[in-house]
């Protein structure tokens, strides 16, 4: 069964049609027929890289130029896209024999962290998180930002697809060129690389989340004279709820293709670099536990935040009912004496007046004396 494999895989670029520029001989890719001459490319690289090294050249070539290249001298080819289109993308993936289901994922995002196996060809989902800097955490603020990287890995290419306006690989592609030991494992070890990159986002990420989070905590649990603000954080603790769903659904599907890669010999990744994966394996399972953790801590927090609130309002209505006792005295006695009677007691007294303002006083202050000290004002 190995060598039909080995053999199909062989006379597989034999059996695509080939594409013509004006009825020619010289081959080329569709995507330079469907796109418009004038529009910038979605192709943001394309490299060979053979040894470990990339094949220096005058100028990049396509991706049916390094395919050609690939095929004749060996070597992989890397091939970087950015939010490429449906026409843009169809010569490549004819190129490249993709799968249709694997392209419309790539081309249309939005898509699920996943591990797929096309044939011969992994299609990997990453979710990229960027932390948002702010100034101060509101309740309309945005905490994390989310792109999306697809990689199509091959026995000899990879194809990396990017949406978002952050996550550029330039640097990881950099990085890669100058540890050619590490590149000389080929495609899987750029899958590795992406891997671990996209994670240790992740770690940086959960930092600046914990300050965030660390800051509401201490604002919610401030007694209002140091400069608290009990009971108005409602909208921002729910805010940032929010913020790390949006961060807990980009690790967490992410954690089991991860362990597949780590721990199932695939023929598409070379015995050394999975070794590799179960690192990042490691660290995606640790930056979970915090995410969750967050999840739960904001709850309580958010929990501790409405209590406070209600028993905020229940400490004013018990001032008010307080006071409100305490203007009762004054009303009802004064509402007995401007009753009309013709004999009301000691209304004719010299002091009566006087003896009335005072018993008034005297209960009054009783009154919020006991209030008082049984902590209603």
């Amino acid at each position: 069964m190995s060598m039909i494999r080995d053999l199909r895989a062989a006379v597989r670029p034999s059996l695509r049609p080939p594409f013509r520029k004006n009825g020619g001989t010289a081959p080329y890719s569709a995507y330079d027929a469907t796109r418009d001459p004038s529009a910038s490319s979605a192709v943001v690289d394309c490299a060979v890289y053979r040894d470990g090294r990339r094949v220096a050249a005058p100028a990049a070539p396509t991706p049916h130029e390094a395919m050609l290249q690939v095929r004749e001298e060996g070597g992989f080819a890397w091939i970087g896209l950015h939010e490429p289109t449906d026409a843009e993308f169809a010569g490549i993936a004819r190129e490249f024999g993709l799968h249709p289901l694997a392209v419309e994922d790539a081309v249309h995002a939005h898509q699920r962290p996943k591990l797929e196996r096309y044939d011969d060809t992994l299609f990997t989902v990453f979710k990229t998180i960027h932390y948002v800097e702010h100034a101060e955490l509101t309740a309309t603020s945005e905490v994390v930002e989310t792109g999306e990287v697809m990689c199509f890995t091959g026995r000899d290419f990879v194809i990396t697809v990017r949406h978002g306006g952050k996550g550029s690989l330039r640097a990881l592609r950099h990085r890669l060129q100058d540890d050619p030991e590490l590149l000389a494992k080929g495609p899987s070890a750029v899958l590795h690389s992406i891997a671990d990159h996209v994670v240790d986002g992740y770690i940086a990420v959960a930092e600046a989340v914990q300050d965030d989070i660390d800051e509401v905590e201490i604002d919610v649990f401030s007694s209002p004279a140091k400069g608290g603000r009990r009971g108005s954080d409602a909208g921002r603790i729910y805010q940032l709820k929010r913020e790390v769903l949006e961060f807990k659904r980009a690790v967490s599907p992410l954690l089991r293709p991860m362990q597949l890669l780590s721990e199932r010999p695939m023929r598409l990744i070379d015995p050394d670099i999975q070794k590799y994966f179960r690192d990042v394996a490691d660290h995606l399972a640790r930056v979970q536990e915090e995410v969750l953790g967050f999840d739960e801590l904001l709850n309580s927090i958010l929990q501790a935040n409405l209590a406070q609130a209600t028993v905020t309002q229940n400490e004013d209505m018990r001032k008010i009912t307080s006071w409100a006792a305490i203007i009762a005295v004054p009303t009802m006695i004064c509402g007995v004496y401007g009753m009309n009677f013709d004999y009301m007691p000691e209304v004719k007294w010299k002091y009566g007046y006087p003896l009335v303002l005072g018993l008034i006083g005297v209960v009054c202050f009783s009154i919020h004396r006991i209030l008082k000290r049984n902590g209603w004002l």
